[in-house]
């Protein structure tokens, strides 16, 4: 076996990336393993909204959203090609939550967390233009508010690049099947996809498998209960267009829930999400037919066109593994994050660090605290240096993505948004020395050449066509079946090449 790691991370969610990022700049050796792909499961299954929380309000979790709309800015400050700002629309709806405490609401909202970047509330008359054509006639009111979309896959995958790049040791396809605790350290056994075998010494261990946080958890202390860990499953339908217009909008439930309708990747509408108790296995979930009704008849309730289940292209769903603090309601459970730390029965054994709960929004500032709970050296350093391809001033991506259309004249235009979206600033790296079409390598549909797989290969912990087309990109929402069949053979010739 080689020298022990500082650190050994289970899971390569978002929590799991941002610690391995965070810690690996600060010159601690790290290894993450994931038994699937980087942001499989919960981190890929998000609404994909970097915001503070509006409906954390009512549960006075005020440290909550403090941190997270302060954390809202820094992210889009440091991944400004993967983070932009999108304007909510919140009908007031009588018989509902009042107008004064929506009002109240969004003031703290605007005022909590040092807004500085993005635009504040303002009042809005539904029946003009373009709420008018959109919502139903009762609907007279409503606010106008600020938060931010994400890419949530790449968040995940960026971190990791980042990490790998300052030194880290990122493997997915790798499963820890065995954790042993020994005097001074762990002894962690991996196995991969082709069951190659391999074992480990790491002098702590974080738990940050997310849905399998309590299997983790067995291996380590398979003679303790683990018993914390609440999932609760959220889906989401995919719809063709509903709106024009950039702004999204999020409606009030008569279950005192919310859910939003959210453009999405320019040709989409995106509906979610649902909040319903969740037991057995998480891989591999889809929206049931009563999860997929209920998004519709909430929608219906403010969209003047109604939608039905069929009429959606696509749907995705995912567990919350949060931290079970007995709320009566899936929907009040805390989305707060959690540490539990064992030291064993003395207090003197190698630590082990598991997380419960935890947002896409506050990852960063998790990983801060779960590094400062282990006690490991080295100053905080994530929150002003950019993530790969983000060094790009927010005020200024439009005139960054112009120049590289002008520059890649010869690519098509929507195409280089895209990229430029993806990939930031790499976009030149991607490129490389291409000068033309012919230079990008197999043609596999639409804007995609096997230069862009090749660059995901060797960058991005890409190992299958299924990581391209829905958790690198969206691209299968967007590619007829012939040319993701073209794509998958190309992962295959590159297989068989191996």
């Amino acid at each position: 076996m080689s020298k022990p790691y500082d650190l050994l991370i289970i899971g390569g969610g978002i929590n799991g990336a941002g610690i391995a990022r965070d810690a690996a700049g600060r010159g601690l050796s790290v290894l993450l393993v994931e038994k699937d792909d980087l942001a499989s499961h919960t981190s890929s299954s998000s609404t994909k909204l970097v915001h503070g929380g509006l409906r954390y309000l009512e549960h006075m979790e005020f440290r909550l959203v403090r941190e997270s709309l302060i954390e809202r800015e820094r992210l889009l400050k440091i991944a400004p090609h993967i983070i932009w700002p999108l304007r909510f629309v919140l009908p007031h709806d009588k018989g509902l939550r009042p107008k004064w405490m929506l009002r109240l609401g969004l003031f703290m909202y605007d005022n909590l967390g040092g807004r500085k970047i993005l635009p504040p509330t303002r009042t809005l008359d539904l029946h003009a233009a373009p709420h008018g054509g959109i919502l139903e006639a009762r609907l007279e009111t409503g606010f106008e508010y600020s938060d931010c979309w994400v890419e949530d896959s790449r968040l995940v995958v960026l971190n990791c690049v980042d990490a790998k790049e300052r030194g880290a040791d990122i493997r997915t396809q790798t499963e820890c099947t065995g954790l042993d605790r020994r005097k001074d350290v762990w002894i962690a056994d991996l196995c991969d996809k082709a069951g190659q075998e391999e074992r480990v010494i790491a002098r702590r261990v974080i738990n940050a498998a997310g849905p399998w946080v309590d299997k983790v958890l067995g291996r380590a202390m398979p003679d303790n209960a683990h018993e914390n860990l609440r999932l609760v499953k959220g889906s989401h339908l995919i719809f063709p267009r509903l709106f024009e217009g950039d702004h999204c909008y999020i409606f009030q439930n008569k279950d005192d829930r919310i859910i939003f309708a959210i453009p999405y990747e320019r040709d989409f509408t995106l509906i979610g999400t649902t909040d319903q108790g969740f037991e057995g296995d998480p891989t591999g979930i889809d929206i049931s037919p009563e999860e997929a009704a209920y998004l519709c008849d909430a929608a219906n309730e403010y969209l003047r066109s109604d939608i039905s289940p069929e009429q959606a292209v696509a749907s995705y769903a995912g567990v919350r593994p949060l931290y079970d603090d007995k709320s009566a309601s899936n929907s009040t459970v805390t989305r707060d994050y959690v540490f539990e730390l064992d030291r064993g029965d003395d207090g003197n054994a190698p630590p082990l660090l598991s997380i419960f709960g935890g947002k896409i929004t506050t990852y960063r500032k998790l990983a801060e605290h779960a590094i400062a709970k282990l006690a490991l050296h080295g100053e905080a350093w994530t929150a002003d240096e950019c993530l790969p391809g983000g060094d790009i001033p927010v005020e200024d991506f439009d005139s960054r993505l112009a120049q590289m259309q002008m520059h890649y004249g010869w690519f098509p235009a929507d195409g280089m948004r895209r990229l430029f979206r993806a990939y930031g600033t790499r976009v030149r790296t991607l490129m490389g020395d291409a000068r033309g079409l012919n230079d990008m390598g197999e043609h596999l549909g639409g804007d995609l050449y096997a230069r862009e797989l090749e660059y995901m290969v060797e960058h991005e912990f890409v190992t299958c066509a299924e990581d391209v087309l829905w958790r690198r990109s969206k691209l299968r929402l967007h590619l007829d079946e012939a040319a993701q069949k073209r794509v998958e053979s190309w992962f295959a010739k590159g297989i068989a090449a191996a």
